[in-house]
């Protein structure tokens, strides 16, 4: 058959130019659709071989770059199942078939998995990459089991020349005429062998066949030269083949944390879709965990073995962004761009598949506890944030939750353990935040919660602030409840209710005083009561229910929201001898200055309880200072 030249439709050039600056930012990609290409051929040859082992060529299945840089030119060879003419001009003519329109309706339908375009080993959209690097683009091939080859040649502007050839083996050998240097090194030299060894090692080291470099000019490699790809896709093999010591190495690989993980799990999906994966747990959080603008190695992608992308977010929601590892999925297209993926129902089920799988692990893990110690110590809080999502299974983070609690302040317990050490008839979680684990232990507010035998959660993580505000699920149908909230009575609980009268009695005793201490500092707190949580200490600060904490109304103020302050009730302790001397001092002068100047400083003194600071230490200082002389 004489030479064909194919003009293409008017649209192409809008679809190249799509091609090369919105699917393709970084340029190294073509490479890797080449590569895979090569890789689906020599795929394709051995299936067909199951049924006509003629087709097999004597030597081994292999992909070969050949650079000239003379020439400047960069050829990708293989030895796999080729094209005739007919499916040349078909597969190459992918995009020159197709009319703007149609190719973006095929993207979107394929966002919504009613069209999976076989884009992969098809010479379809991947080919056209070449065009980034290349002015010129020449493809010669020869079908398995056929005669003849053909040539497809273009420059990507006008149309694509097809002709009849000769090639003695089966195969397909596309050569890229690079564009010219820029001599600024603004441009990356794709002759240069140790950048085409680079991308094959960040791209394609996991692809099943050997990779080749040959330099023209250079003495020609034995058959048996070193590939540049390590062809070691563990996630493949089964487990008991791969030892601790390869999934070890290649954590370190993905990942660049020279620390041993702390687990691996292999994982499958099988249905009417396949995908495999390989998670790890490290044994130690980076140093940019909760930096959320930087770019976090965590599950990278690949689809046929032939990398995607780093990382790959929308496989894994943000409290689980710790674990590392890779999938590789079967079905997606290698164009998948991150809008795509946010939509694609295979992400979402792989997404829900490893989830589950991760949660069970830990939960297992858990039973162990030494090492769950060690992960939860290192990653407990970016656990809990799973507690903010609305999708995130919240039980199951409960589950797996270990915290501090009044009752063991030198070890951790899980909320299943507090509720079997519950008293008879509470029907509530008491906890309380702060800053520290001593903080919180010395603080005035768990005083009548010992006293009564009631055990309190400790929460000293910052996202334990936010989430335990927004009103947490029941845990085994019991209720959170802070300590450092409302009102507490804890002898009406304890006790069905017997004291009230003498509580309201008392009440009424310091009612006025109660009053002359807040009109003193009414430009702090919102109320001063009388408290049923102390019994040592002789003032505390609690929030009214419904009221953000002060470290949420700092975090609000930080991200430049404009909060109003925030008042909470100043509650004291009648049974405490100051404030029975305060009583007294009152009755004799309801104007003592020095009511004030107390009121003051038993409110300075509950924020310092509480791990805070006055607003004037100095000041605070200097009445405390005062005070004390006047007492010698």
């Amino acid at each position: 058959m004489s030479t064909e030249q194919r003009e293409f439709q008017t649209e192409v050039k809008q679809l190249l130019h799509l091609m090369i600056h919105s699917l393709y930012s970084n340029r190294d990609v073509f490479l890797r659709e080449l590569i895979s290409n090569a890789s689906d051929a020599l795929d394709r040859l051995r299936f067909a071989a199951l049924t006509d082992s003629t087709l097999m060529p004597d030597e081994a299945l292999r992909i070969r770059l050949r650079v000239d840089p003379e020439a400047r030119t960069l050829s990708v060879e293989d030895n796999g199942i080729g094209m005739n003419r007919e499916e040349l001009v078909r597969d190459l003519g992918t995009i020159a078939r197709s009319g703007s329109a149609e190719f973006l309706q095929a993207l979107e339908q394929s966002q919504r998995n009613e069209l999976t375009p076989e884009l992969i080993g098809e010479f379809g959209v991947g080919f056209y990459s070449s065009f980034m690097v290349a002015d010129r683009v020449e493809v010669q091939t020869r079908k398995a089991g056929e005669a003849g080859g053909s040539d497809w040649e273009s420059s990507g502007v006008e149309g694509f020349r097809v002709e009849d050839a000769d090639r003695v083996n089966a195969g397909t050998t596309v050569t890229l005429h690079l564009k010219p240097a820029a001599g600024d090194g603004a441009e990356t030299n794709y002759c240069d062998e140790w950048v085409l060894r680079a991308i094959v090692k960040k791209y394609s080291d996991f692809v099943a066949y050997p990779i080749h470099l040959t330099i023209e000019g250079q003495d020609e490699p034995e058959a048996g030269d070193t590939p540049l790809n390590s062809m070691k896709a563990i996630w493949t093999r089964p487990p008991e083949e791969v030892s601790e010591e390869e999934y070890k190495e290649f954590y370190k690989h993905i990942s660049h944390d020279w620390n041993e993980p702390l687990l691996h799990v292999s994982t499958r999906i099988e249905g009417r879709f396949d995908a495999r994966a390989l998670l790890y747990l490290p044994s130690k959080a980076p140093f940019d965990l909760y930096h959320r603008e930087t770019a976090i190695r965590g599950i990278q992608l690949y689809v046929k073995r032939v990398f995607i992308m780093d990382e790959c977010r929308e496989l894994l929601p943000e409290y689980l962004r710790f674990v590392k590892g890779v999938v590789d999925a079967e079905d997606l297209s290698l164009n998948v761009s991150r809008e795509m993926l946010q939509q694609d129902r295979q992400i979402q089920s792989i997404r829900n598949h490893l989830v589950k799988k991760i949660l069970d692990t830990l939960v297992e893990l858990k039973q162990g506890e030494e090492k769950y110690l060690a992960f939860w110590t290192e990653f407990g809080p970016v656990l809990k944030e799973g507690l903010l999502h609305p999708d995130a299974k919240k039980e199951r983070i409960f589950d797996l939750m270990l915290c501090a609690t009044s009752h063991h302040r030198s070890r951790l317990t899980s909320l299943e353990d507090y509720v079997a050490r519950m008293k008879d008839g509470q029907d509530t979680l008491y906890y309380m935040t702060g800053p520290s684990r001593g903080v919180i232990a010395s603080s005035p507010h768990l005083e009548a919660f010992e006293e009564k035998g009631f055990e309190v959660l400790f929460f000293t993580d910052h996202v334990d602030e936010v989430w335990l505000e927004q009103h947490p699920p029941e845990f085994h149908g019991k209720k959170w409840q802070s300590v450092g909230r409302g009102e507490v009575d804890l002898g009406s609980e304890a006790e069905g209710g017997k004291g009230d009268e003498g509580r309201e009695e008392q009440k009424a005793g310091y009612s006025d005083l109660m009053a002359c201490l807040r009109a003193a500092i009414q430009d702090d707190v919102k109320e001063v009561r009388l408290s049923g949580r102390l019994t040592a200490s002789p003032a505390c600060l609690v929030l009214e229910e419904g009221d953000i904490s002060p470290k949420i109304e700092e975090m609000l103020r930080q991200a430049g929201q404009d909060v109003p302050k925030v008042k909470r009730v100043l509650e004291l302790n009648p049974s405490h001898p100051l404030l029975t001397r305060m009583r007294e001092v009152f009755e004799q002068d309801g104007t003592d200055p020095r009511l004030s100047e107390y009121a003051e400083l038993l409110y300075g003194q509950a924020l310092l309880a509480e791990g805070g600071r006055p607003a004037n230490p100095a000041e605070f200082s200097r009445k405390l200072t005062d005070l004390m002389v006047k007492a010698l």
